[in-house]
């Protein structure tokens, strides 16, 4: 069994909060941690109800008699964006009734892009982000980082006894979710060609600078449209877009955001790379190697911390900035490389944000190491156990 750090964290927000949700995207282990959960909440019975189930959905066509009868337990909904309607009702149940962990809410799109649920339980809940397995709460052996960046964090994919049944079941995994899924997330009918072409798109322009315009061309739609559905895919937790920081320079700076698709694993196999040996030629590598350090190292972030990252006209560029309130306290360049070098971009742009820490990460499994003067040399897990909550605290 991992145990996974959202555990520890849910557990804690259980005693304060009267609900709490716990949202991120399918197949990532969210009902597995709720199980978890509702055997530890103390002095109440869990009760687990899944959405999806017709026989659960079913329960709901009374929620207020439903939910009244179950007032001294902790109700677990999975899938709660199949019946937003919920949102109301449970404010007015907690609001009568005020008590820590009355509810688990689990779902799998943001509430923001969920009509009627970002607003209805506002000082009521408090939102958790589920990722995928993330390194730091995997086993420390000498093969784990390469095999998660090739595999990606979902448990099923991580787990597959070999790379090719790792493809089947992202294979079946993006499919699922481009032809059924994603639909009934939001509610909108997309076009399964029209996304999974979108989809394939992204990951070939992974880590690239967001130009709308440029993917309607490609899709032969609108740039409204294409931004529409990278917020429904952003919205499902399937990508990120990194935003610039513009604060407080001189320079003439780049200010559209930077995209990745989140999980290494699915990009991978947008890329159509079937074997980890087949990414050691891609065209993407450094890309695909810098998106994953960056999602390692997002997931971790307490939240006084903000990820930005910096490039200028002049092709002055640091690759992940973390910020806390407005001020950069840390520079972080990503080199597929087990000895590294410092690029003149990185140093010139040091100098301008004047941040006291600066990280070059590498490939390496060896502690760090000094680069200059201001800049250290790191491999991954080193950063993302003993330095990062150092300097972020």
């Amino acid at each position: 069994m991992i145990t996974r750090i959202l555990e520890q964290k849910a557990e804690k927000l259980l005693k304060q909060f009267p609900a709490v949700g716990i949202i991120g995207p399918r197949q990532c282990g969210k009902t597995t941690i709720a199980k978890l959960l509702q055997k530890k909440v103390v002095g109440k019975q869990g009760v687990y109800f899944d959405l999806e189930s017709p026989k659960d959905f079913r329960k709901f066509e009374n929620p207020e008699l439903f939910l009244t009868a179950h007032q001294d337990d902790m109700v677990i909904i999975d899938e709660v964006q199949r019946m937003p309607d919920l949102f109301p009702l449970m404010r007015s149940l907690i609001d009568k009734k005020r008590k820590p962990s009355r509810f688990l809410l689990l779902g799998s799109a943001s509430p923001e892009l969920v009509k009627g649920t970002s607003e209805s339980l506002a000082g009521r809940i408090y939102y958790l982000e589920a990722t995928p397995l993330l390194l730091v709460e995997l086993p420390d052996k000498s093969n784990t980082v390469q095999k998660h960046w090739f595999r990606g964090g979902f448990p099923d994919a991580w787990k597959a006894k070999n790379d090719d049944l790792f493809f089947n079941w992202m294979d079946g995994f993006a499919r699922t979710f481009i032809e059924r899924d994603l639909n009934q997330l939001f509610g909108i009918s997309f076009s399964p060609q029209l996304m999974f072409k979108l989809w394939r798109m992204l990951a070939h322009h992974h880590g690239g600078i967001w130009n709308a315009q440029s993917f309607a061309k490609g899709l032969d739609v609108s740039s409204i449209t294409v931004n529409h559905y990278l917020d429904y895919l952003q919205g499902a937790f399937m990508v990120r877009k990194l935003q610039p920081y513009f604060q407080n320079t001189s320079k003439r700076l780049v200010k559209s955001p930077k995209v990745y698709i989140r999980d290494s694993g699915l990009l991978h196999y947008l890329l159509d790379i079937h074997h980890a040996k087949n990414l050691q030629y891609h065209p993407q590598l450094g890309y695909s190697w810098e998106g994953y350090v960056i999602e390692q190292i997002i997931n971790l972030l307490p939240s006084t911390v903000q990820p930005y990252y910096y490039r200028t006209h002049d092709g002055a560029e640091v690759d992940l900035i973390l910020v806390k309130g407005i001020k950069p306290i840390a520079s972080i360049e990503i080199k597929y490389s087990e000895t590294p070098s410092i690029g003149r971009g990185f140093s010139e742009s040091i100098k301008e944000l004047k941040t006291e820490f600066n990280y070059v990460i590498t490939t390496s499994q060896e502690k760090e190491w000094p680069l200059s003067k201001n800049i250290t040399a790191v491999g991954l897990r080193d950063f993302l156990t003993t330095i990062l909550g150092k300097i972020t605290k």
